[in-house]
C-alpha cells in the first residue's frame, strides 16, 4: 500500500505531504483544490504515464505549480540565480503482506528519496536536462524570452528508491482509474468483455462461436457483397492485373471478440445511460482482483447516479475493496457519510487534513445519517451552525441588517443541523481547527450548562457557542418578542388584530421565521446573535 505520498512543485501543489489510510481513502475540497491533481500525480508516479501516454510527450510548461514559477522568473530578474523549477513526485509503500515476503516491492527498496529513508518506493522527476544546458541558458538570458518554463529542455526521469530507472509499471502494482465524470475508464467495458469471455465461455464454445462468425462473413461475402463485385468486375478491371472485389476479413480467427459487447437489460453498453455506465465502470474496476489491481482510483462516483443507485454503487465499493488501496474523490456529502469520515482528506490551499482523530461512534453517528450535508461543514470557510431552519432565516435576516449583505456574500455558511447533535458536528469542526460560530436554544437552562456538554470542542476566539439570556425566554421566539413589539411582529407577521401573536409563533415557527425574514419590516435582533455575527467577523 502507498502509506506516504510527497509532491513539490506539480501545479497546485507546492510542498504537499500525505498519509493515506491503508483501504478507503475519500479526497474532498472546493473546486481547484488539486483532488484531481492528486490522483493525477499519485497515476503519474505509479505508471509513468498521463492520460494514457509517456509522462514526457504530455509534458508542459503548465504542469509547474505557478507560484513557484513566478517566484523564479522574478529573482532571475532581480539578478539572483535561482534554482529552476522542478517537478517531484514521491510514492512510498508499505507491503500489506510484510516487507521481507513481497519480492515485488523489495526491488524497489532504496535510499533514494527525499526523506532519506530506507523503504520501497518509486518517484517520477521533471529536470532540466543536461543535453541542453547551454539552450536553457540562451533561453533565459534571451531579451523577448516569455516567463514560460521551457519544457522543450526538460527531461521526466522515472525511478525507483532504489535509484534504478523505471520502464513499466513494476508488477504488483497494478492499478484501475475510473472518471465516472465522463463514463471513461482504464478498465471499462473492454476488460469486462474480456472477463466474460475467459471466464463463462468454454474452449470448445469459443471454437463454435469463431467458426459460426467465419461462416456468417463468407454469407455476406457470397450474397450481400455479390452484386457489388460483379459491378466492381465490369466497370473497373483496369485498376489492377489482378481481379480486384470486397470480402468480410476471415483472416483473424478472434476477429469475432471485437464485435462483442456487454449489454444490460438487452441494450448496448454504450447507448445505457450515463448513470448506469458509471456505476459498471466504478464495479469492474473494484472487481478486478487485487493480485492485478493494487489501487483503485476513482473520479466523483456520484455522478449521473440517482441517490437510490448511488447507495447500490457504495455498499459494492465498500464490499470490493478488500485488500486493495482506494482513493474517491467527491463532492458528496453521502459518499463521505456512507463510507466513514475517518477515511476523509480534505485538501485546501495545496495542503492535507485528516480526520483520524475523530471517535469512531462519532464517524459511526455520520454514517447512519448518511443524508446530512457534511460537506458543507467540511468545506465551509465560515461557518454558522443553528438549530434548524427558523434559527437559519432569523439569522440570515439579522447578518443582513447588519452586514449590509447576505451571509453566502461574505463566506459565511449557515448551516442548519436539523436534529444532528451539535457536540457531533462541533468534534468534527475541532478536527478541521475550524473557526465555527454554534447557536443554540437555552431551554430553560443557563447557557454554562450547554457549553459544559460540549467544552471539550470549544476554543475561546475559535468555536465558541452562543445561547440566549435565560431569564428572556427559553426560545428564539420570545427572545423575539423581548426585543420587539407585539405590535411590531404582528405587522411583519401580517396577523390579524384578534391574533395572539406569541401563541402564534410558538405554534407555527417555521412559518413565523419566514414571514420575519421576508418581511421589509426592520427586526431588533436577540444580543446572542448579533455576538455570534460579531464574532464570525472578527
Amino acid at each position: 500500500m502507498i502509506d506516504r505520498v510527497i509532491i513539490r512543485g506539480y501545479r497546485v501543489f507546492r510542498d504537499f505531504d500525505l498519509a493515506p489510510s491503508p483501504g478507503l481513502n475519500l479526497i474532498v475540497g472546493d473546486n481547484g483544490s488539486g483532488k484531481s491533481t492528486l490522483l493525477e500525480a499519485m497515476t503519474l508516479a505509479l505508471s509513468g504515464h498521463i492520460n494514457g501516454r509517456w509522462a514526457q510527450d504530455e509534458l508542459n510548461p503548465y504542469w509547474f505549480n505557478a507560484g513557484m514559477v513566478q517566484d523564479f522568473f522574478d529573482n532571475f530578474r532581480m539578478g539572483k540565480s535561482p534554482a529552476t523549477p522542478e517537478i517531484f513526485i514521491e510514492l512510498y509503500f508499505q507491503s500489506s503482506r510484510g516487507e521481507e515476503s513481497d519480492p515485488d516491492l523489495q526491488i524497489l527498496r532504496g535510499v533514494h528519496n527525499s526523506a532519506g529513508e530506507d523503504v520501497p518506493g518509486l518517484k517520477i522527476t521533471v529536470r532540466p536536462s543536461a543535453d541542453y544546458s547551454r539552450e536553457m541558458t540562451e533561453y533565459m538570458n534571451g531579451r523577448d524570452r516569455p516567463d514560460i518554463i521551457p519544457v522543450e529542455y526538460y527531461e521526466v526521469a522515472w525511478e525507483s528508491f532504489a535509484g534504478v530507472p523505471v520502464r513499466r509499471k513494476p508488477k504488483g502494482l497494478g492499478l484501475s482509474t475510473i472518471d465516472a465524470r465522463t463514463v471513461k475508464s482504464t478498465w471499462g467495458v473492454d476488460y469486462h468483455t474480456r472477463q466474460m469471455l475467459a471466464g463463462f465461455m468454454e474452449p470448445r464454445e469459443r471454437a463454435q462461436v469463431s467458426i459460426a462468425n467465419r461462416v456468417s462473413r463468407a454469407e455476406i461475402t457470397q450474397n450481400a457483397l455479390n452484386a457489388v463485385n460483379q459491378r466492381i468486375g465490369k466497370e473497373a478491371p483496369a485498376l489492377n492485373d489482378s481481379e480486384i472485389s470486397l470480402g468480410m476479413d476471415q483472416s483473424s480467427a478472434a476477429a469475432w471478440e471485437n464485435t462483442v459487447v456487454p449489454h444490460l437489460s438487452s441494450i448496448p453498453f454504450a447507448l445505457a445511460g450515463q448513470g448506469e455506465q458509471a456505476a459498471l465502470k466504478v464495479s469492474l474496476a473494484m472487481f478486478r482482483s487485487a493480485e492485478s489491481t493494487a489501487f483503485v482510483m476513482v473520479e466523483e462516483p456520484e455522478n449521473h447516479l440517482s441517490y437510490t443507485a448511488l447507495t447500490r454503487l457504495i455498499a459494492r465499493i465498500n464490499g470490493l475493496a478488500g485488500d486493495r488501496q482506494v482513493f474517491i474523490a467527491t463532492h458528496s456529502s453521502y459518499v463521505i457519510n456512507r463510507l466513514g469520515l475517518d477515511r476523509l482528506r480534505l485538501l485546501s490551499r495545496g495542503r492535507g487534513t485528516t480526520f483520524a482523530s475523530l471517535s469512531s461512534d462519532t464517524v459511526s453517528y455520520f454514517k447512519k445519517l448518511s443524508g446530512f450535508d457534511t460537506l458543507r461543514l467540511v468545506l465551509a470557510r465560515h461557518l454558522v451552525l443553528v438549530e434548524g431552519p427558523s434559527d437559519e432565516m432569523i439569522f440570515e435576516k439579522a447578518y443582513k441588517s447588519i452586514r449590509g449583505a447576505v451571509p453566502i456574500d461574505d463566506g459565511v455558511d449557515v448551516l442548519s443541523m436539523n436534529g444532528v447533535a451539535l457536540a457531533r458536528a462541533l468534534e468534527l469542526c475541532n478536527a478541521l481547527d475550524r473557526r465555527v460560530a454554534a447557536l443554540r436554544d437555552n431551554d430553560g437552562k443557563n447557557p454554562a450548562h450547554w457549553e459544559d456538554k460540549v467544552n471539550l470542542y470549544l476554543a475561546a476566539g475559535k468555536r465558541q457557542l452562543f445561547v440566549g439570556d435565560p431569564s428572556l425566554g427559553a426560545t428564539l421566539e420570545p427572545q423575539l418578542m423581548h426585543r420587539n413589539s407585539p405590535e411590531h411582529l404582528r405587522k411583519m407577521l401580517d396577523l390579524g388584530a384578534d391574533d395572539d401573536v406569541a401563541k402564534w409563533m410558538a405554534t407555527n415557527k417555521t412559518e413565523a421565521a419566514l414571514r420575519l425574514a421576508e418581511s421589509e419590516g426592520t427586526l431588533q435582533i436577540p444580543e446572542y446573535i448579533h455576538q455570534a455575527i460579531e464574532f464570525i467577523h472578527e
